[in-house]
């Protein structure tokens, strides 16, 4: 792990000073990231000539404008834009949903102000001078932040760390497949008989690597000279499956580094003809995308100080001394999992990845470096943090991150312990408490839950709960071609 970043906690107004595009602990600004001062002189030279200005909806898509250099200068740098606040209140058709209390038919989807979170300034280095920059977005009337938006909540959660003297930091391992298909062509075939850029397990595969890599690598090259570090890319579990993994960070740059990386990768495919999915389980006979999300704890006041190292006993059979902070934290993620899975599992898709032997989690325990576990220990010493495996590849990072946080910090302040050790195999493990297996499921659980509606407020739980639902009702809806295939002449 690298060094933490001097970051503290970002206020609720985006436009706060901030250091988060710094380089770890040097003060250097990290290459492809841009200041506003340094924007603005790119505008004004015409080295950029469309600005990205951008926010996360709730499936985690990047949603907004492509504006010119000259109104952009003239206008958005001190004024922020609008955009119809049915984009936090609609579903993946952009059709404008029933229902929710944000806004409707019957408020007339009026106006949201986006304001420019200047620490998040970059160059989108895989378009043609072209910069991004994502905004958080505040109600037109009240100019009070959007507590429904997903930035919005990851920041409170932030808040509530930093009030306690925490810093949260974080990483995401996100895995995809990728399709010699272009995703035209992959539509054209209705997503049938799709073409992986391999033909057989990759996982830790070199070779296969390599016929990947014109694809892999630029993704790669351009995140990182985009101002989004990258540890290293390596082929998964599945043909055509890869996996790349950014360096970590405090908990909001993080999930701004997994959607720019998530957008920015689908963008390069398409610009070679080709196709890539993050869906948590495109093919039932393959091994589902995860996302494994990894936190850790740090000292606001000193943010070198590592919090989850400590002088309890080892972790049987490990290096791995723990804190009481750290039996807390984790404590609270196991306790909680079952009410987090509409965060980390939003969509009917998701629950189809948790299967048997598939590296993808169907206990809720913990176990030190195994990855049957949906909660794997890993590291020691200053390394030593919490890999959480529940999450797919199609979650939203900023309520992944931000349920994780809430999670962790129940735990702490109500110092839970956790359950004991698992050895073994975690997918035998009947006795413990099982990953939920369909929306529906979790759906209930989130709604009888008194703790999300303390740690996020019932308008936001409500909010995303009818997301939930209206996810459902659509599925439920729909005649699939596996019911064609299987009822078709035989019923």
């Amino acid at each position: 792990m690298e060094s933490p970043r001097k970051n503290a906690a970002q206020g609720e107004r985006a436009s706060e000073p901030s250091d988060r595009a710094t380089e770890a602990g040097t003060g250097d600004r990290m290459p492809g990231r841009l200041s506003r001062e340094q924007l603005g002189h790119a505008l004004e030279r015409g080295e950029i000539e469309t600005v990205l200005t951008v926010f996360p909806d709730m499936y985690g898509r990047l949603v907004g404008k492509r504006i010119t250099a000259a109104f952009f200068l003239d206008e958005v740098m001190a004024g922020g834009m609008h955009v119809c606040d049915y984009l936090l209140a609609c579903d993946m058709e952009m059709d404008p949903t029933p229902g929710y209390a944000f806004t409707s038919w019957e408020t007339g989807y009026g106006d949201m102000h986006c304001v420019p979170d200047w620490s998040t300034a970059r160059c989108a280095s895989w378009l043609e001078r072209t910069a991004i920059v994502l905004c958080d977005v505040f109600d037109e009337r009240s100019a009070e932040p959007v507590a429904v938006a997903p930035r919005t909540i990851l920041k409170r959660q932030v808040r509530r760390a930093a009030d306690q003297g925490f810093l949260a930091m974080g990483g995401s391992e996100l895995e995809l497949f990728l399709f010699r298909d272009s995703y035209e062509g992959a539509r054209s075939k209705q997503y049938m008989q799709l073409e992986t850029f391999g033909s057989y397990i990759e996982d830790y595969h070199i070779l296969q690597g390599t016929r990947s890599e014109p694809i892999v690598g630029e993704i790669r090259r351009r995140l990182e000279s985009s101002g989004i570090p990258v540890e290293f890319s390596k082929g998964e579990w599945g043909p055509g499956q890869q996996e790349i993994n950014l360096r970590y960070a405090e908990f909001l740059e993080m999930a701004d580094r997994h959607v720019l990386y998530k957008h920015a990768a689908k963008e390069m495919a398409m610009l070679q003809e080709l196709s890539l999915t993050f869906m948590a389980k495109w093919h039932e006979q393959h091994a589902g995308n995860s996302f494994h999300l990894h936190s850790s704890l740090w000292a606001l006041d000193d943010p070198k100080r590592a919090l989850f190292a400590g002088t309890e006993p080892a972790i049987e059979g490990t290096r791995a001394r723990p804190s009481r902070l750290f039996l807390h934290w984790l404590a609270g993620l196991i306790e909680h999992a079952h009410e987090l899975m509409l965060f980390f599992a939003p969509l009917v898709n998701s629950y189809k990845r948790y299967a048997t032997g598939t590296f993808a989690p169907t206990a809720i325990g913990w176990a030190y470096d195994n990855r049957t576990a949906g909660f794997r220990v890993v590291g020691h010493d200053a390394s030593l943090r919490c890999e959480c495996r529940i999450p797919g590849a199609d979650a939203n990072p900023y309520l992944a991150y931000a349920a994780t946080l809430a999670a962790g910090l129940d735990g702490i302040a109500r110092q839970l312990e956790p359950p004991p050790l698992f050895q073994g195999n975690l997918y035998e493990a009947g006795e413990l408490p099982q990953v939920p297996r369909s929306l529906a499921e979790a759906i209930e659980i989130a709604e009888h839950s008194a703790f999300l509606r303390s740690a996020f407020g019932s308008d936001v739980v409500d909010h995303y709960l009818h997301f939930a639902r209206c996810e459902l009702a659509r599925f439920e809806s729909v005649v699939t071609s596996w019911e064609r295939a299987r009822y078709f002449e035989r019923v």
